[in-house]
């Protein structure tokens, strides 16, 4: 194996003394300590760990005696991370790195790293030389056929395919992934990987002539929690469909079928007597108007009722269309904090009848099983949602899945009220799921196409568009309009539009972590344990508040003060990429569309941008034919699942 590079991780924010305890204040590992208060470490003498302690933390300007006991305190607690930090350092790997492994590998996750220095890329961002680099730190003789090495890279096989949402994979790519890093027994690695528990082997599906033998070039593999996830999702929409007793008389549906068609009436009949059914439909078509029927039919009748949709926006747009209570899947499941467990399940069910979750499209395999186990026997569970819309950021393709398989009803809204809805929004997102790119016609600027001649252009628009021409011309103040793009990187990207937008929306300095009062932030991560609510992935919230390594931020699900780790979950929020816009809806959006795009551009991937918008929707469009192209004929890539095949196992479920 390749030899150790020379550099240490994390930029060092204390000059002389201990690097790695200047490698892990820099990296931000030490809760509570802000960076200007990391720089102010050594005029106060602390420049190694046997340093710290509270009486010289209080000779720091601006630090009180009981702040100094706290930061005192949160540095003793961190000492899992500090030991982590030390063993990245002799490797020459970066600090940051540290920020995931306690959580990953527990308190004692320094011993389990020199145990096993492969278990390292059990991390998300984290390379195989990485883990090769630590092996040659803490092992003699680090071999490259080490059998923790080739089950590690199994496992990291399988959770890099988990990156653009398959749960499974068939073993023959795994095989070649394996050789493809000079392991010389493949087939020993995947017998290692399975019996560690981390991952489960499929046998191949039985072919469809009786007098053929299975295949066995078809056996697949998937981490064992995906593999167990879809499992638990096709067992629990048979056990649901099998246990589902009819909640109301069919004839009911008159009493709330005023202004309903026959599909809309149907789907809530549908709700009655199914213990799983679905909605489908693009906007327009009636889907919230069909919910509002169900649940004010379900009211009527005493009937127990949870509403609940995958992110903070569309719970509150669901909640203001139904005028009944609605919240997001994680909170109905009482998420706990960063564990990703959930307080409801088969011990302690939720007690609901009924349970109706909105953009569905957005759920992934695991939130799902989770759902399933915690609705008891005799729960009717109705699903809302676009397929034609992204499939969820987590792995697995739940929505298309279950249509596909044909098991549960399906009721698909197809005609499309477009004076209720507005008009030329709907209108071309309606074209856009049907491949199609028409010209905009809407002379009242509902949608408005800005051409641009590259990205520099594109993003000098967008910033026009945001600050000036939307709220002078349609009166739509900037803070209800939200910058949509696919791409992180250059010029349209949200980094550098998030930068210029700050530069003009607001101004500062960026006190707190790159943060000031008055910033737009998003959330990239889970973080419900903070008080008093938490926030969940894709919530774009306002800071009302900056403290010493705190912010205060005002979501849609309610304030919470931020700290610690989940500082760093926070990006700014005034552009976003369209996944993390995806179950939310605002007054005004701009859709950059810039030619560093190209590759990634989807018709899933533009329909679900453009239908972000409620009032009006400029597409700032520097593209060129790039973007027709992908509306016209390129589909979002095939999701490897096993999801649909299970359920097809089971029959049909629709009786």
């Amino acid at each position: 194996m390749s030899g150790l590079a020379s550099s240490t991780g994390g930029t060092p924010s204390a000059p002389a003394g201990d690097p790695v305890f200047a490698a892990f204040c820099a990296a931000g590992l030490w809760p509570g300590l802000g960076r200007r208060t990391a720089a102010e470490l050594p005029g106060a003498g602390i420049t190694a760990p046997d340093d710290v302690t509270a009486d010289r933390l209080v000779k720091i300007p601006l630090v009180g005696r009981q702040r100094a006991e706290r930061l005192f305190s949160s540095f003793l607690a961190a000492q899992p991370t500090y030991d982590v930090v030390e063993l990245l350092v002799g490797a020459g790997l970066q600090a940051k790195l540290a920020a995931g492994v306690a959580d990953a590998l527990g308190p004692d996750a320094a011993r389990r790293l020199r145990d096993d220095p492969w278990a390292l890329l059990s991390l998300p961002g984290v390379a195989l030389g990485d883990a090769d680099r630590l092996a040659i730190a803490v092992l003699k003789g680090a071999d490259r056929q080490d059998s923790r090495r080739g089950r590690a890279i199994v496992g990291l096989t399988l959770r890099t395919a988990t990156r653009d949402g398959h749960t499974v994979l068939p073993a023959d790519l795994v095989v070649a992934a394996l050789q493809a890093e000079g392991i010389a027994d493949p087939a020993a690695a995947i017998v290692a990987a399975v019996e560690s528990g981390d991952v489960l082997e499929h046998e191949p599906p039985e072919p469809e002539d009786p007098d053929s033998e299975p295949d066995p070039a078809l056996r697949s593999l998937s981490l064992a929690r995906y593999g167990m996830a879809e499992e638990a999702v096709a067992e629990g929409i048979a056990r649901l469909a099998a246990s589902a007793g009819r909640i109301a008389d069919p004839a009911s549906v008159r009493s709330v079928a005023k202004g309903l068609d026959e599909a809309q009436k149907k789907a809530v009949a549908q709700v009655l007597g199914s213990g799983v059914s679905l909605l489908t439909g693009g906007p327009g078509t009636g889907k919230s108007r069909t919910v509002a029927a169900v649940v004010k039919l379900l009211r009527a009748k005493g009937t127990e009722i949870a509403l609940a949709a995958p992110t903070g926006r569309a719970a509150k747009r669901l909640e203001e269309l139904t005028d009944h209570p609605a919240t997001t899947v994680h909170r109905l499941l009482g998420a706990q904090g960063m564990t990703g467990g959930f307080a409801r399940n088969e011990e302690w069910p939720l007690d609901a009848d009924v349970v109706v979750v909105d953009e569905a499209s957005m759920l992934d395999v695991e939130l799902t099983a989770a759902l399933l186990e915690a609705c008891p026997d005799g729960t009717h569970l109705l699903l809302v949602g676009d397929p034609a819309q992204l499939p969820s950021i987590g792995p697995g393709h739940v929505l298309g899945d279950i249509i596909d398989s044909g098991a549960v009803p399906v009721t698909e809204l197809t005609t499309l009220y477009r004076q209720a809805e507005g008009g030329a929004i709907a209108r071309l997102a309606t074209a856009v799921r049907e491949g199609e790119l028409p010209p905009v016609d809407s002379p009242d600027r509902e949608v408005v196409i800005v051409p641009a001649t590259g990205s520099a252009e594109a993003s000098r628009r967008v910033v026009q568009l945001v600050t000036d021409s939307i709220p002078r011309a349609l009166g739509i103040d900037p803070g209800a309009v939200q910058v949509v793009t696919p791409v992180h990187r250059g010029p349209a990207g949200t980094i550098e539009l998030n930068k210029a937008l700050k530069a003009v929306l607001n101004p500062g300095e960026g006190t707190v972590w790159g943060f000031d009062a008055g910033d737009r932030v998003v959330a990239t991560a889970n973080h419900l344990e903070l008080e008093p609510v938490g926030f969940a992935n894709g919530e774009v919230g306002v800071v009302t508040k900056t403290g010493e390594g705190s912010l205060d931020v005002t979501f849609a699900s309610g304030p919470v003060t931020v700290t610690g780790k989940a500082m760093s979950d926070l990006r700014h929020g005034w552009a976003i990429t369209v996944h993390r816009a995806q179950g939310s809806e605002w007054p005004g959006v701009v859709v950059v569309v810039p030619p560093e795009a190209g590759g990634m551009l989807s018709r899933p991937l533009i329909y679900t941008a453009l239908t972000r918008a409620q009032q009006h929707l400029s597409v700032v469009h520097a593209s060129g034919a790039a973007l027709a192209r992908a509306v016209r004929e390129v589909d979002v890539r095939p999701r490897r699942t096993r999801l649909a095949a299970l359920l097809a196992d089971l029959g049909d479920l629709t009786g």
